[in-house]
């Protein structure tokens, strides 16, 4: 992207302290938007702010810092909405929401805890209805905006051990879906990012052993775990996935919306 494809654009990016959330939030930064860094650790949050000081933007305040960290639980619905207008009152309208916020607890599915059900819904899914819906209201008010959910391609194959993290994530994809329905006449572009595995924290908490041999495992497939393997032969940089959301809420992709983007070197082969 162009510096200045988004100059002007003030941006909420959820899971914005580590992995493909610090990724979209530089990638956003890089085309010329402010960003609302969002995370519940405010210690990875300062860090990303003061590595991309340096880039002078202009926002509705003039040219300043392009990441704003906001220390925020996507859980607590009171919460959001009270960030997102102070985040408009400070920075300005938001003409780009991105869900990243999530998280993983991995189990067979008659084994899983009722609190990792609960939890893993409460921040995959619960969390994009709240963000989307402060969000998307205000956009549809102004006639214009983009939404992009960073989903997973498990929402769409069934994975060994996965059922709480992809039936929450199949959730979030379809509300995504139904909201572009909903606020297409409104102007407001809703899309999803559906990632395969991704070099982050949370795909390295579930390898074992060895890194470079885990890494090969996933490369290769599991047939054991009916698991094919990644066509492309690499797992996905954090980076790719930003550019397919950068993609996604630049003008470039106006024409498109109620998307569901795979970016995962082909390994559900596009089931």
């Amino acid at each position: 992207m162009q510096q200045s494809e988004l100059a002007g654009t003030v941006a909420m990016v959820t899971g914005a302290g580590q992995g493909i959330g610090a990724a979209v939030t530089r990638a956003l930064v890089a085309a010329g938007a402010v960003v609302a860094a969002v995370d519940r650790n405010p210690g990875p949050l300062a860090a990303l702010a003061d590595e991309l000081a340096g880039a002078s933007v202009h926002g509705s305040d003039g040219v300043g810092r392009p990441v704003r960290p906001y220390v925020l639980d996507v859980t607590d619905a009171a919460a959001v909405e009270a960030a997102v207008s102070l985040m408009e009152s400070q920075l300005g309208p938001l003409g780009i929401l991105v869900n990243v916020a999530g998280i993983l607890r991995a189990a067979p599915a008659v084994e899983l805890s009722d609190e990792d059900w609960v939890d893993t819904f409460a921040v995959n899914t619960n969390g994009v209805f709240h963000t989307c819906r402060a969000v998307g209201r205000r956009m549809a008010e102004r006639g214009t905006g983009a939404i992009v959910t960073v989903g997973s391609n498990a929402a769409g194959v069934p994975r060994t051990g996965m059922a709480a993290y992809a039936a929450s994530k199949a959730a979030a994809t379809m509300f995504t879906r139904c909201l572009g329905l909903e606020l297409a006449r409104s102007g407001v572009r809703c899309n999803i990012v559906s990632p395969g595995s991704t070099d982050t924290d949370m795909q390295r908490a579930l390898w074992q052993g060895d890194a470079g041999a885990a890494e090969q495992r996933v490369i290769d497939g599991d047939p054991a775990g009916y698991r094919v393997g990644i066509p492309l032969g690499r797992i996905a940089a954090p980076a790719d996935i930003a550019e397919a959301v950068a993609f996604l809420v630049s003008d470039r992709a106006r024409h498109i919306t109620m998307h569901d983007l795979y970016v995962d070197g082909g390994a559900t082969l596009r089931a």
